[in-house]
């Protein structure tokens, strides 16, 4: 009788376990479909876009290409584009750290709407944002004129450029640090403070390794969207030759220009770019988390 319910109970778990596979395959119903939806989406979002640019290069030649994206003005644009993406990114990195670190972790007057406040580059019009910077940072401007009288211009240089990249690029670094800070178990915290752990050990030793991969994500998509920001840059940057010309500039001259095969290869330049930083950053995230694994 016994050896009978054990191989009753047996073969209910046997059943129960291929029961729950194949529910778990069907958690959400038809994946057929989903996938087909899927992959419509990123091939017309991501796919197609990509190929139509590969498909303008048909015509043009190894040569040619290569003399386009190695012209001398446009060598400058790309030390303007990527310096500036870099220093704007690094300065989100740093500041982005202790203002989600503040937003969720104090509560204060006003906290909500200083929240709502981080999201505003996506929700404002990057041409707004970019007459609106350079109202503000112009000789006459308010905090322009205050940097005016120490012969500091702001406006139509370099430094123009990368305060209107950090303000395009904040957000891409809260918003992927916050979630991270609010599923952090504070007991680990208090651990470290009865273990007698001073409060800057703490934040180095146990807060600042479960952010830094979402600090790095955070990093890696400001700099791809501070390297191809045209909006917001454009009017602030003054668009000098050889000084403060950046690379999507270019791009719309050539447009105008009714020269698409020298923009196609310019856009397929600024494409590498992007793609070699986000699969850094990915690398960079795959072997942190291998290490903390480990």
């Amino acid at each position: 009788m016994t050896k009978y319910i054990k191989n009753n109970e047996r073969k209910w778990d046997v059943s129960a376990m291929i029961r729950l596979k194949k529910r778990s395959r069907g958690v959400i119903p038809g994946f057929r479909l989903s996938m087909g939806v899927t992959i419509t989406m990123l091939s017309l979002i991501a796919l197609i876009p990509l190929l139509s640019v590969l498909l303008n290069l048909s015509g043009v030649t190894p040569g040619e290409f290569w003399r386009i994206v190695t012209d001398r003005q446009l060598v400058a644009s790309y030390k303007v584009s990527l310096s500036c993406a870099l220093i704007a990114s690094t300065a989100n990195f740093l500041f982005g750290v202790p203002l989600a670190w503040t937003l969720t972790r104090y509560r204060f007057p006003f906290r909500r709407a200083l929240d709502g406040l981080i999201e505003l580059p996506f929700a404002l019009p990057t041409a707004v944002a970019g007459i609106s910077l350079t109202t503000l940072y112009a000789d006459t401007g308010l905090i322009g004129g205050l940097f005016n009288k120490i012969d500091v211009k702001i406006s139509y240089t370099t430094i123009g450029i990368t305060i209107a990249m950090t303000f395009i690029g904040i957000p891409f670094v809260v918003r992927s640090i916050q979630p991270v800070l609010e599923k952090l178990d504070v007991r680990c915290e208090e651990a470290a403070v009865t273990l007698g752990a001073s409060g800057s050990r703490i934040f180095f030793k146990v807060i600042f390794p479960e952010i830094f991969p979402a600090a790095i994500a955070g990093f890696g998509l400001a700099f791809a969207r501070c390297l191809g920001e045209y909006g917001s840059v454009v009017f602030i940057a003054g668009n000098i030759p050889y000084k403060t010309q950046i690379t999507p500039l270019l791009i719309v001259s050539k447009l105008e220009q009714f020269n698409y095969a020298a923009a196609t290869s310019i856009a397929l330049v600024m494409i590498i770019f992007s793609f070699i930083i986000l699969f850094a950053i990915n690398a960079l995230q795959s072997k942190i988390d291998a290490m903390a694994r480990g």
